[in-house]
């Protein structure tokens, strides 16, 4: 909502917007956006009425602002609808849909556009490094959007990318989350094949190879050309040269096509590079002249993103939302830093995480962190108990960021790696306990 909130300041509108929390990255960008940010859900944030409400999908009947709205008749539309009429109409659009990995993706493939010349626009939901803002229109006819499957709005309980109409279209991977709206993973392909149905038979979908449940979509039903990707598998294939997947060569149909060396871990990263290489090729970008963009790319806020080294602590922040990504980028930094010791911090914030839909998968997640933190808040409504205890004494509860920082900070050693994971402000833990570091 942020990055809408971006496009509509650009168009030259007014904008100004509501919302629980806002923090950042994107409250700095929006108030540097000149967009006024209200705080709560206060039907006085309505008045005097506005020309347009655009309502975000967190939004459910009961607020204020809603019944205000809904009393007085305000214009209202969501904010897939609104983005699919006012932005996307005319367009070439790149969608990246996926559980996992969609905000990266979205930014490396935004960037491979940009390095071809083709002056996309886009929205990624977070803050790519290469632009500093998460949404702008662009000079060119590509837009690169972030399609998520989650719900678009109270009124509309459909995917928001059935809105957005791609032309080339990108299925990174599909696994079950979202458990507050979706009851299994068939639902979750249901929305997908939705997706599929809407990208025309001139574009293309670029296919995750190893994903079976992505397989099963494509068979419910496909009128577009594929074309896969994978590690070793797909018509897309990388082969790894560091085992950290800092470098790796790609080959298209069997034939080497260059080497891509960059600052990014783990083979998710690798499959991300895959996705966004195939993509901007189908836009039209020659592949070899983007492999220098790779070196270029400077990955989205809060994706592994170092906050600091004090004394030879490293400290991360990264937007972890699921077992698997948080597996995977686990993986990623042990294969970089060897026998160093992990620290995690983690708060379980997403949806899913909050209703205990990942418990189970939450301790072999965590199989490569020699020492996890779990924040289990007051208002968690399950017991982490027992993903702690199967952590076989790497794991321990604490029950606020103070007691957590406080603990880091007594047992940490230089050298030591620390990640904060969390989908949320997690109260800025990361910079806070950088800072305590700093104090001495």
């Amino acid at each position: 909502m942020g990055g809408v909130a971006a496009l509509a300041r650009e168009l030259g509108l007014t904008v100004e917007g509501s919302d629980a929390n806002v923090y950042p990255p994107m409250s700095t960008q929006l108030q540097a956006l000149g967009i006024g940010l209200m705080s709560g859900y206060a039907a006085a944030h309505l008045q005097p009425p506005p020309d347009l409400v655009v309502v975000g999908n967190a939004m459910a009947r009961g607020n204020p602002a809603v019944e205000h709205m809904l009393d007085h008749a305000l214009p209202y539309v969501s904010g897939p609808q609104w983005l699919g009429e006012t932005i996307l109409a005319g367009r070439q659009v790149l969608a990246v849909a996926g559980t996992h990995g969609k905000t990266t993706t979205t930014s490396l493939l935004a960037h491979l556009l940009e390095h071809a010349g083709l002056a996309p626009g886009f929205l990624i939901g977070g803050v790519p490094g290469n632009f500093g803002v998460s949404a702008r229109l662009g000079n060119g006819r590509h837009f690169v959007i972030e399609a998520d499957e989650y719900d678009t709005a109270f009124f509309d309980k459909r995917s928001k990318f059935v809105h957005y109409r791609p032309r080339i279209a990108i299925l990174n991977n599909l696994e079950y989350d979202h458990a507050d709206i979706f009851p299994d993973v068939a639902a979750i392909q249901r929305q997908f094949h939705h997706l599929v149905r809407t990208v025309p038979g001139n574009g293309q979908l670029i296919v995750n190879a190893h994903d079976e449940r992505l397989t099963d979509v494509l068979a419910m039903g496909c009128w577009t050309p594929v074309e896969t990707f994978g590690i070793g598998q797909g018509d897309w294939q990388a082969r790894l040269i560091a085992a950290d997947g800092s470098a790796f060569s790609v080959h298209h149909r069997d034939a080497w096509i260059g080497e891509v060396r960059w600052s990014l871990l783990g083979n998710h990263n690798v499959m991300n590079a895959l996705a966004a290489l195939a993509a901007a090729v189908a836009a039209g970008a020659d592949a070899q002249s983007l492999f220098p963009a790779f070196a270029e790319f400077d990955s989205v806020k809060r994706r592994m993103e170092l906050v600091g080294e004090v004394a030879g602590v490293q400290v991360y922040d990264d937007f972890a939302h699921h077992p698997t990504a948080i597996a995977t980028t686990l993986a990623g930094l042990r294969a970089k830093v060897g026998n160093t010791r992990i620290w995690v911090a983690l708060e379980p914030r997403s949806n899913s995480m909050r209703q205990g839909a990942h418990a189970a998968a939450l301790a072999p997640s965590l199989a490569e962190a020699d020492h996890v933190l779990f924040l289990q808040r007051a208002d968690l409504p399950w017991d982490a108990a027992a993903v702690t205890a199967a952590l076989d004494g790497r794991g321990t509860t604490v029950s606020t960021v103070n007691a957590l920082i406080d603990s880091l900070r007594a047992q940490v050693q230089p050298g030591d790696q620390v990640v904060f994971m969390s989908n949320g402000g997690f109260e800025a833990a990361p910079r806070r306990f950088v800072e305590r570091l700093q104090r001495g």
